[in-house]
């Protein structure tokens, strides 16, 4: 299993300071913001993984992530030149993945809670993956205000829309998703969505 953080994005909801200042190296309690989603990654054993980030902020992530080896981590960088979606950066990092499954975390979501740090938790999850996708949710009051998964009674996802006027579940997509081998070969056949991403979900 190998990770993909995508920490893109200009940060403009946080202008002016991001102007200067690179969004996920912003202090969130006592680290900067990426090292929450790198956290997580290794809670579930993965120590390969591939930073993507725009022309203007992957210097400086670089410069403070450096290799990786001090933290027993092997880090890649790629370079994202126009935010396109999710499934542009399994695109990106096509090379980066080869045949393996992959997880992707978005770079300025925190995750906290017993799920992540419990050994039959977020770990396992990722552990016993074998094939297809899983997608996680968090259960929200106000679901119109995210994407939103629909699922079956077996919880498989039906669907995923993006701020639904009538939410078919309140659960909401936090920017967390394992993938197979297969997924950079489905995004390939995608076509942009009205925003002009490719989305891994429409």
């Amino acid at each position: 299993m190998k990770g993909i953080v995508l920490a893109g994005g200009t940060g403009s909801r946080l202008y002016p300071l991001t102007r200067i200042f690179c969004k996920q190296l912003l202090p969130v309690y006592d680290k900067p913001m990426i090292c929450y989603p790198l956290s997580i990654l290794m809670l579930g054993g993965i120590r390969e993984i591939c930073i993507i980030s725009t022309p203007k902020d992957l210097p400086v992530i670089r410069e403070f992530l450096g290799t990786g080896t001090d933290l027993g981590l092997q880090f890649t960088y790629i370079v994202q030149e126009k935010p396109e979606g999710i499934a542009q950066a399994f695109l990106l990092a096509e090379e980066f993945i080869g045949g393996d499954p992959v997880t992707l975390i978005l770079g300025d979501n925190v995750f906290y809670g017993d799920y992540f740090y419990h050994e039959r938790g977020f770990a396992r999850s990722v552990r016993e993956f074998s094939e297809g996708g899983l997608i996680f949710g968090y259960y929200v009051s106000n679901p119109h205000e995210f994407g939103v998964i629909e699922f079956d009674r077996d919880f498989r996802v039906l669907s995923i829309e993006e701020k639904p006027a009538q939410p078919k579940s309140n659960y909401a997509v936090p920017g967390l998703y394992v993938y197979d081998q297969t997924v950079v070969g489905i995004c390939k056949a995608l076509k942009p969505s009205h925003r002009g991403e490719l989305l891994t979900y429409s």
